[in-house]
């Protein structure tokens, strides 16, 4: 008996009353993923550039380094 009752109850179907089209990010979704890829990119380029920076640095400081180190050794 109990068989009979749930297979005969139905699954009622989903309805929506809301246009397809207004689902979704729209132009506001749009212009603030693009304002955060945009940023995101030049936030990489400009760590990029500090990055290589420091390294040049570093590198010239290490240069000057050895060259104070063998002047003193010549004298």
């Amino acid at each position: 008996m109990l068989w009979f009752l749930v297979g005969a109850t139905p699954t009622p179907t989903p309805t929506s009353n809301v246009d397809e089209a207004l689902i979704g990010p729209g132009i506001w979704g749009f212009a603030i993923f693009a304002f955060v890829a945009i940023a995101s990119i030049l936030l990489i380029m400009d760590m990029v550039r500090r990055t290589r920076r420091v390294r040049y640095r570093a590198e010239i400081q290490e240069r000057l380094a050895a060259e104070a180190a063998e002047k003193r050794n010549g004298v």
